[in-house]
């Protein structure tokens, strides 16, 4: 698929109970082609109502889903995953299409990523178990492990079907039924997908997806005292607010917000493979991903040489049309992300910080989208483009004398998701995986994404953990079992 083969906008519904329906209040939302500004789709904009009848339609398939036998699960998501490898290329379009980002990351990223992700949970379904517990002789103590019911599960527009699948794969293998939220910006990969749910045989209602705002689906979700957990990847300051929503009726949350990454360059690291890879530890995506490595730090004694081939590389990156295979960097999803990220670089100049590189709207052919060059600034630590999440394609760059410096450096932030070190030295690459507050340390390399390790933050960058087997506890209660074994031994109250 090609822009060019899009004559005219999709129509697209909301997801209830294994059918297509238009929203009750008959309203709809534009979606646009970030990259031309065309409008690719009309969707239907659901409310309140709408999600009640999907929390409704989840609650009544939540019995016979979750009492499937675990093997049955792991078979229909095996087979999810299946039919989206085999349509691979055709969602790799619609999502760049959509969100504006590289053909080539969509195809070997983000659809490897979610593919994977249904196998690894398709797997995972089967080992999820209690265990026995010593107890005083005459009785026998165990626990069993149930899901947790009704989900509401809320994404983020960056990263649209794998952050869908980050959220629907633990889910469904744990027994959950679910209600998602897809981005208002992003929903076509994820409501063309429900074609494939149908089509790999999940019931009617263990999937339900309603495209809407955050202010009124969104809420309504949290709100709705028959969801019994909300799952939220997004903003930290959205995240909190859902905390205060889902206060009220208690229910689980799990949240997996922003970062704000230190990148750590020690003097006796590989410096080709340290500059390269930093430039993508930022730019990837358009800097659009919680763990971006958008705060650099170089040690004094190679800062020249380092920052002369960051800056040499960052400028022979190829930003175009996202839909051709040779382009490196396409635009930033929305005109409201786009004007964010342009105003941290006008603030970035304010505040002083010295532009090495980028800065700019790219013009040209690419005039009428929203494109933005690659763009590296050197920073002092307190400067706000250092120390908050800008999230597009700008780095901030500062130095350091020496490891002490270089953890106090980095921990110097309110987030605390993703971190990466660069050094040859196994006893600084140690010292540092210790130091660091961030739920991922990587060293000699970044952006290594596998769904057997937990992903999640420290601090603010959220509650819980995605992936791993860790992330079927975030969907499944724990029961404690304790049995008289009618051995008449006494209790104790020695009765």
């Amino acid at each position: 698929m090609t822009t060019e083969t899009l004559t005219q906008p999709m129509e697209l519904g909301i997801f209830i109970d294994g059918k297509f329906e238009n929203s009750l209040s008959g309203k709809t939302f534009k979606v646009y082609n970030p990259a031309t500004g065309e409008v690719i789709a009309n969707v239907q904009e659901g409310d309140r109502e709408d999600i009640n009848r999907a929390v409704m339609a989840a609650r009544k398939a939540f019995g016979a889903w979750s009492e499937m036998p675990a093997a049955g699960r792991s078979i229909l998501l095996n087979k999810l995953a299946d039919l989206l490898e085999a349509k691979k290329e055709e969602f790799a379009a619609l999502e760049s299409l959509n969100t504006g980002k590289p053909m080539v990351e969509s195809l070997f990223v983000d659809m490897g990523l979610a593919v994977d992700c249904f196998r690894f949970f398709a797997s995972a379904s089967r080992l999820i178990r209690g265990e026995t517990i010593p107890v005083p002789s005459g009785h026998f103590a165990y626990t069993m492990k149930e899901p947790i019911g009704v989900v509401g599960q809320i994404i983020p527009w960056n990263f649209p079907l794998t952050m869908a699948a980050w959220k629907l794969g633990p889910a469904l293998a744990a027994g959950c039924t679910v209600v998602l939220k897809p981005a208002e910006q992003t929903p076509i990969t994820i409501l063309k997908f429900a074609e494939l749910i149908t089509e790999a045989g999940i019931p009617q209602g263990v999937v339900n997806i309603v495209p809407g705002f955050g202010e009124t689906a969104g809420a309504a979700l949290v709100d709705h005292e028959d969801v019994d957990k909300i799952a939220f990847t997004g903003e930290t300051k959205t995240g909190k607010l859902i905390m205060e929503r889902a206060a009220k009726t208690l229910k689980k949350v799990s949240l997996e917000l922003g970062g704000k990454a230190p990148n750590i360059i020690f003097e006796d690291a590989d410096l080709d493979m340290a500059a390269k890879t930093s430039a993508w530890a930022v730019f990837l995506n358009q800097g659009q991903a919680c763990v971006s490595g958008s705060r650099l730090y170089v040690q004094e004694s190679i800062y020249p040489q380092f920052m002369e081939k960051l800056v040499d590389y960052s400028k022979k990156i190829r930003v175009g049309n996202p839909m051709e295979m040779s382009t490196q960097i396409g635009a930033v999803s929305s005109q409201e992300q786009f004007d964010k990220i342009m105003s941290y670089i006008e603030i970035g100049k304010e505040e002083g910080a010295k532009l090495l590189t980028g800065g700019n709207k790219v013009g040209g052919e690419f005039s009428k989208g929203l494109f933005i060059e690659p763009t590296i600034f050197e920073a002092t630590q307190k400067m706000r483009i250092n120390q908050e999440e800008v999230f597009g394609p700008v780095l901030s760059v500062v130095k350091f004398k020496d490891l002490n410096e270089a953890v106090e450096l980095a921990n110097d932030n309110q987030y605390g998701l993703a971190s990466a070190v660069w050094t040859s030295n196994l006893l600084t690459a140690n010292t540092m995986i210790k130091k660091i507050k961030a739920g991922t340390v990587w060293v000699n390399t970044y952006n290594f994404i596998c769904h057997e390790v937990p992903f999640g933050g420290y601090k603010q960058s959220g509650i819980g953990r995605e992936m791993g087997l860790q992330a079927l506890d975030l969907y499944l209660e724990t029961k404690s079992v304790i049995v008289d074994m009618g051995a008449n031994t006494p209790n104790w109250y020695g009765l």
